[in-house]
């Protein structure tokens, strides 16, 4: 008879053994092969410990080998195997990844999977995995611009120094307008939300005017401090700046963030500011308003209240607008800044070398 070739352990190796063999949270092959391996052990052949365990001889044998070969560190994960041969060749998928990202259809601004499938010879449902598979996705597309302003550096460091370490006994307030928010009524009314069939809304709108909401966003707790106007003129903001003043502890200074809209630096506001030091405004770079956090607020505004709101006129619209902040206000949650000035600068830097464009 054909005899096994002997398992000796050291002690150590047998008490980790005996713990794997008795684990309920390792898998359970590690557990069985740990069972193997300590019977083998204890003279067992293999036939022997393949009726006592329910498996094959062939597999009591292979991992009596590996043991002998490896030791404990053959036990706890397979060798590796070649797996079914992949049905689209690694060449066909290089040729997608370059058609996709560096070749336009004839016809076609960017590939659909069916124009890619059809170009390639493979089919639609291959294209789409290879898409997922890169994170590929030639349908959307995202805009941006970067800014030319030649005290970009220190602006944004100013601000992102203003949400990161923001100075003792002040408040930082991100402040800006969203103007011309219209009160848009629909000419049919919609049908409700149902299963099986989305909410609709008909496509044409009635206007019924507009108006402007000024906003300040405190960095540190997330409230905010709101007034709707029907324009939006260095009138109006001086007339919000007041507001904020009100709003606010005397004697506290006050960090403002703002954008370059010629009303923030209109003549008369400048002379408010002066008669008013506890102000102190900063300036977001050109083309940067993302550094100003009240623009997320906008977002949160417009897509939970004004993009599916119908409004029969502007009355309602600045009372639905109101009825959110003050929401908003009751269980605020600050917008927490997590990037560095640095950080950004980086990928600002990049982003020129890409595209070739030098700061002004």
């Amino acid at each position: 008879m054909r005899v096994a070739p002997a398992v000796t352990l050291t002690e150590t190796q047998r008490q980790l053994l005996e713990s794997w063999a008795r684990a309920r949270s390792l898998p359970a092959r590690q557990v069985e092969r740990a069972r193997i391996v300590l019977l083998a052990a204890a003279g067992w052949q293999n036939r022997q410990i393949a009726a006592e365990l329910g498996i094959s001889a062939q597999k009591v044998s292979r991992w009596r080998t590996r043991f002998l070969a490896q030791g404990l560190a053959g036990l706890e994960k397979d060798a590796p195997r070649p797996g079914r041969t992949p049905a689209i060749s690694a060449e066909t998928v290089a040729r997608v990844i370059q058609m996709t990202t560096q070749q336009k259809p004839a016809n076609a601004t960017h590939w659909s999977t069916r124009k890619l499938a059809a170009a390639v010879g493979i089919s639609e449902a291959s294209v789409r995995r290879i898409w997922r598979a890169h994170g590929l996705k030639p349908h959307r597309l995202e805009s941006f611009k970067l800014s030319q302003d030649p005290q970009f550096a220190e602006k944004l460091e100013a601000i992102v120094g203003l949400y990161l370490n923001p100075p003792e006994h002040a408040l930082v307030l991100c402040c800006d307008e969203k103007s011309q928010i219209q009160a848009l009524d629909r000419t049919q009314p919609g049908l409700p939300l149902k299963p099986g069939r989305a909410g609709t809304m008909t496509h044409d709108y009635k206007r019924n005017g507009t108006a402007t909401l000024f906003a300040a966003l405190n960095a540190l707790d997330g409230t905010v401090i709101s007034l709707c106007q029907q324009r939006h003129r260095h009138q109006e903001w001086i007339r919000f700046l007041r507001l904020v003043d009100e709003a606010t502890p005397p004697g506290q200074e006050l960090h403002l963030i703002v954008d370059n809209y010629a009303t923030h630096k209109h003549p008369k506001v400048q002379r408010w500011l002066k008669r008013h030091p506890r102000f102190h405004m900063h300036f977001t770079p050109t083309s940067a308003s993302w550094l100003n956090m009240v623009e997320r607020f906008f977002r949160d505004l417009t897509q939970h209240r004004l993009k599916r709101g119908v409004f029969r006129d502007v009355e309602e619209l600045i009372r639905a607008i109101d009825e959110y902040v003050d929401r908003h206000n009751e269980h605020p949650k600050p917008f927490i800044w997590t990037a560095s000035a640095q950080d950004i600068l980086e990928k600002v830097k990049r982003a020129r070398k890409s595209l070739d464009v030098e700061p002004r």
